[in-house]
C-alpha cells in the first residue's frame, strides 16, 4: 500500500516560505496554511452574518489548510517568479495540478474523490466565491507576514507589503468581507503581547 498522504502532508513544516527574502523569523508552509484556514473561515462567517451569504465556512477552513499542499512536491515558488507573466503562471498551475494528483495517489482509492474536491472545488457560484475568499485569506496572511517583519525592523518586506496591499485593494471592492477584516482585525497585527492583552 502506498498510503503516504498524511506523512507527505506532515512535511509542510519543512517548506520555508519567502525564499528570496531575509526574514527576521522564518515561516513554514504548515503555519501559513493554518493562518489561511483561520482567516478564510472568518471571511466566510463575516459574509454569512453581515452580507446574507450562505458560504460554507468550515469548508473554507479545510480548503485553506490544503491550499498550498502541492508545494510539498514543488516547493514554494517566489511570487515575483510565479506571476512574472501569463506563460509562467499557467505553466506553474500545470505543475501544481500534477503535484496535487501525485498527492491524491498517496491516498486509498475510496478517499481520493473526497480530497480531490477540496483541492479542485466545484463550479457553483457559492463555491467559487468561497475560493476567492480563501485566496484573499492567502494574501492577508502574506500581508500579515509583511507587517510583522516591518514591525521587527526588517525593511526587506516593505515592497512585498505594498504590492500585497494593492492586490487586496482590488479584492476589497468585490468582496466586502475582505474590507471588513482589514479594517477591524488587521490593525492589531504587529502589536506586542501587552498591547493585545490590555
Amino acid at each position: 500500500m502506498n498510503n503516504t498522504f498524511f506523512a507527505m502532508l506532515s512535511r509542510m513544516k519543512y517548506i520555508e516560505r519567502w525564499a528570496l527574502m531575509r526574514s527576521s523569523r522564518p515561516e513554514n508552509l504548515s503555519e501559513h496554511s493554518l493562518e489561511v484556514a483561520m482567516i478564510a473561515h472568518a471571511l466566510c462567517l463575516i459574509g454569512n452574518v453581515r452580507y446574507g451569504r450562505h458560504l460554507p465556512a468550515e469548508r473554507a477552513a479545510l480548503v485553506g489548510l490544503y491550499h498550498d499542499a502541492s508545494e510539498i512536491i514543488t516547493g514554494d515558488m517566489p511570487t515575483p517568479v510565479k506571476y512574472y507573466n501569463r506563460d509562467i503562471r499557467d505553466a506553474y498551475r500545470q505543475v501544481e495540478e500534477v503535484a496535487e494528483r501525485r498527492l491524491l495517489e498517496k491516498l486509498p482509492e475510496d478517499l481520493r474523490s473526497a480530497y480531490a474536491s477540496v483541492f479542485r472545488g466545484e463550479d457553483d457560484p457559492e463555491e467559487q466565491y468561497m475560493r476567492r475568499l480563501v485566496k484573499a485569506a492567502d494574501r492577508l496572511s502574506a500581508l500579515i507576514k509583511c507587517i510583522e517583519e516591518e514591525k521587527a525592523g526588517n525593511t526587506e518586506f516593505r515592497t512585498a507589503g505594498e504590492s500585497t496591499k494593492e492586490l487586496l485593494r482590488q479584492l476589497r471592492a468585490d468582496c466586502p468581507e475582505v474590507n471588513d477584516f482589514m479594517e477591524e482585525f488587521l490593525p492589531a497585527y504587529g502589536r506586542t503581547l501587552d498591547e493585545l492583552s490590555g
